[in-house]
């Protein structure tokens, strides 16, 4: 019984040939979090992926690990932790736990920091 893959024709790589195909970032608007976009190639048996953000000091301020994702599209919010230190490398590593594991792949980008609140309405009126 085939219940995980749907017909759609497309060639499903063995974990030998698994591999990450795209990996992007974009800081939101508050300069607290980050989309991060991951591609892979369509597989036969689902990876493992490890995914981490250091700072500019190579502090890990972000981290995620991501087991036997259901999609080789993957998009997911990171939490940025302390004061923004750009640049940021955002880095991603795919592996099976008893086999193979692909390149890492890593992605760098500048935060800008949160504009700064609208000032508060006067009262005084």
């Amino acid at each position: 019984m085939e219940f995980f893959f749907p017909e759609d024709n497309l060639t499903r790589a063995v974990p030998e040939e698994t591999r990450i195909a795209s990996l992007t970032a974009q800081p939101y608007p508050d300069g607290r979090r980050l989309r991060v976009n991951l591609e892979i190639t369509p597989f036969q048996k689902r990876p493992y992926l490890e995914v981490s953000l250091q700072d500019a000091e190579g502090q890990e301020v972000a981290s995620a690990n991501i087991v036997e994702p259901m999609s080789w599209k993957l998009e997911f919010t990171m939490h940025l932790r302390g004061e923004l230190r750009n640049p940021y490398t955002l880095h991603a590593r795919l592996y099976y736990p008893e086999g193979p594991s692909d390149e890492p792949h890593q992605f760098s980008f500048d935060v800008q920091p949160a504009p700064p609140p609208p000032p508060a309405p006067d009262s005084d009126q």
